[in-house]
């Protein structure tokens, strides 16, 4: 089973963000490496421009007394040679000296390190990952720009550059409320003052674009006006004034012709606003990722217990039981402290980091592994007889659990880094999915396992959205739940989402349980529901 696994893996991953936390460390290191080869190649500009400041210096002064007394100073056979000699041999020397190309060795390190470089791609995912966090936690663009993020060890600041950059990527995705955010940024930190290579009528251009497809006409003309004042020629601008106050005149004549019926005779414009979203749980999920979920009733928080497991008198577990916290009761999400070591998680990064790539989704329709918009991470999969940590990790979660896990799908580990989420998601196939795990052969997933392999500064919390529940990453612990009820059926209250990481990196990794194997040790009951 070490290929089928990666087949089919689940529903709903979103990769704006193609770089992971480990890989852009790796890149962190390259710069570096670079710097210190530019430097090199200053020092030896410099060492190059001083040889000859200190040969012009030299020359001047013989010059100078040369040309006082040109006959009497070739008049001396020592001069006369010396002069021969630096005609014909030293500044020939001078001229190769000059035309010395000393960026070799920079310029060769470049293009090696070049292969490691983000492309255009990686960049515009970086730019959305932005995006998704400042709408996810409710962030605006000044706080973004100034840095002042929570859990921040290394404050950094967006240019003006930096903002019409995010503003042109919105533009692109035709994405006009988050591009006249961003505009508008660019614009008041260069009414601060800030000196920037990008000018005003640049930023004005897109915002009163953007602001107009939203259908804030009046606010547009201003704008407009506006560039114009600053750049009177502007071929575009001027159009578009015409066009505005055309939009205009035309709307104020449907005005006064038809007053009762005011809202059909206007001219169609967007609403201004965010886009309509395709997930229809997206403000109950960005609210459980902020913390602002649903509280549970006392009644019910009396309900959940912390323990000391032993899997049913498992050997392993009596003298050392495993610590047991309930996270929630309906699902019943139940949370293991200590269960991985620090020495067992950097093993499992370790083996996981050279296979980390692009994470890929089972679509339904076309049976086919494809990429999708919903989740951003790089993942691996582990087998159990590639390492004995892995095979024992595999084993902890069968005894822990009292599921078989030889009918499992490896050990998958996943990287997110900054931007970094999987929306909300099933991890079972529904019934519209019949051929979803048919070629695995071992049924549905019956049931999850999830390590949490580092803390997360801010952000990263796995949310249920359909129950209120949010379970914070805590290095070290898991998690655990059922996905089917006992009878097979599908419990549709595990839909669940692992929240944008805004500050830090997160590990995770889990284990996907299926349902053969399982007869005797979950048997099936008469009731759907339980």
């Amino acid at each position: 089973m070490s290929s089928f696994p990666q087949k089919y893996f689940s529903c709903l991953m979103c990769i704006l963000l193609y770089f992971t936390l480990c890989q852009m460390t790796d890149l962190i290191h390259t710069e570096k490496d670079l710097v210190t080869s530019l430097k090199d190649y200053i020092k030896a500009e410099e060492d190059k421009l001083e040889q000859i400041k200190k040969w012009a210096e030299k020359l001047d002064r013989l010059t100078s007394t040369a040309t006082k007394d040109p006959e009497g100073f070739v008049g001396h056979p020592v001069n006369a040679f010396k002069l021969m000699k630096r005609l014909n041999t030293e500044w020939s020397e001078l001229e190769n000296l000059v035309l010395k190309d000393m960026s070799d060795g920079f310029i060769s390190n470049l293009t090696i390190q070049r292969q490691y470089f983000p492309n255009d791609e990686d960049q515009v995912g970086a730019a959305k990952a932005l995006l998704r966090l400042q709408d996810t936690y409710n962030l605006d663009t000044d706080t973004i720009s100034k840095g002042n993020l929570p859990g921040v060890k290394h404050k950094s600041f967006l240019t003006v550059e930096d903002c019409f950059e995010l503003g042109k990527v919105a533009y692109t995705e035709a994405d006009y409320y988050h591009t006249e955010l961003w505009m508008e940024q660019a614009l008041r930190q260069l009414d601060d003052g800030e000196v920037s290579t990008i000018d005003k009528v640049s930023v004005l251009d897109y915002l009163s674009y953007a602001v107009y497809q939203q259908g804030d006409l009046d606010k547009a003309l201003l704008l407009t006006k506006k560039l114009l004042e600053l750049d009177p020629e502007h071929q575009r601008a001027n159009g578009n004034l015409k066009y505005f106050e055309y939009i205009m005149a035309k709307e104020k004549d449907a005005n006064k012709s038809a007053s009762d019926d005011q809202s059909d005779q206007k001219t169609t414009l967007k609403k201004k606003g965010a886009a309509v979203d395709y997930l229809p749980e997206r403000q109950k999920y960005e609210m459980l990722c902020r913390g602002e979920g649903i509280k549970m009733t006392p009644r019910r928080q009396k309900k959940l217990f912390c323990r000391y497991h032993d899997g049913n008198r498992n050997p392993k577990f009596i003298l050392a039981p495993a610590k047991q916290e309930d996270e929630w009761d309906k699902p019943r999400i139940i949370r293991f402290h200590d269960i991985i070591s620090d020495a067992e998680i950097e093993i499992v990064k370790d083996l996981a980091k050279p296979r980390l790539s692009r994470a890929t989704v089972h679509d339904p329709e076309t049976g086919k592994l494809t990429t999708a918009q919903y989740r951003v991470s790089k993942s691996a999969w582990l087998s159990g007889y590639e390492n004995p940590v892995v095979s024992r990790i595999n084993m902890r979660i069968q005894d822990l659990t009292g599921l078989d896990v030889s009918t499992a799908e490896e050990l998958q580990v996943a990287n997110y880094g900054v931007g970094g989420q999987y929306e909300p998601h099933f991890d079972f196939a529904r019934k519209d999915e019949p051929d979803a795990f048919k070629e695995l052969g071992t049924g549905n997933r019956i049931a999850t396992w999830l390590f949490y392999m580092s803390d997360v500064s801010a952000g990263g919390a796995t949310v249920f959205p359909e129950v209120g529940a949010s379970v914070w990453p805590k290095k070290g612990t898991a998690v655990f739940w059922y996905n089917l009820f006992a009878s097979g059926e599908g419990d549709y209250s595990t839909r669940h989402a692992a929240c944008p990481v805004l500050v830090g990196n997160k590990w995770v990794s889990n284990k996907w349980l299926h349902e053969r194997g399982q007869e005797f040790r979950r048997p099936c009951t008469l009731s759907e529901l339980e």
